[in-house]
């Protein structure tokens, strides 16, 4: 099989991750495959945050928690210690499409490197409050910016196995 098909099939969400930090030249590499994401006409309105300091990692987790309205204590990363945050600028009209695709090849790439990953939400509450704004600022980065979501990426123990497909998900037409 195709090994980018077969990346694709065996990739699953890990929801469980070992504490040891992803060296940084990798992370640097699953950041760079995310930015070489299709997006519409070239505008290229994705940008990726890539947050390994374990303070602002566990702030972001807390923000995250209680947009959830999870207990004290959840962690909604599940022990990941690297937040991979994409944001897309509303500006452009597929921002939205654009930074979901971003987050679709970062979870790839970081599977394909012997890493596990998982989509976590709540990134445009987070944007839209107090921490996402302060995020910006101290970044420099400015525009009308939402957060797509969070790829939460470290080595893991093992992945679950596939869920059945569902039927009636494909048609065709000859």
């Amino acid at each position: 099989m195709n090994e980018i098909i077969n990346a694709i099939m065996t990739r699953r969400s890990i929801r469980k991750f070992k504490p040891d930090m992803v060296p940084e030249e990798l992370v640097e590499t699953i950041v760079n495959a995310g930015l070489y994401a299709a997006n519409g006409r070239g505008y290229q309105s994705a940008k990726i945050i890539a947050i390994t300091n374990k303070g602002l990692r566990d702030r972001i987790s807390e923000e995250n928690r209680k947009i959830g309205g999870w207990q004290e204590g959840f962690d909604p990363f599940y022990g990941a210690p690297v937040i991979l945050l994409v944001i897309a600028d509303r500006k452009y009209p597929t921002y939205l499409y654009d930074g979901s695709l971003v987050m679709g090849d970062l979870m790839l790439a970081a599977h394909s490197s012997g890493l596990g990953s998982c989509w976590i939400h709540r990134a445009k509450e987070e944007m839209n409050g107090d921490i996402g704004k302060e995020l910006l600022q101290k970044l420099g980065i400015e525009g009308d910016f939402e957060g797509i979501g969070h790829c939460a990426l470290g080595y893991y123990d093992d992945a679950p196995e596939a869920a059945e497909r569902h039927p009636d998900r494909s048609y065709f037409i000859k």
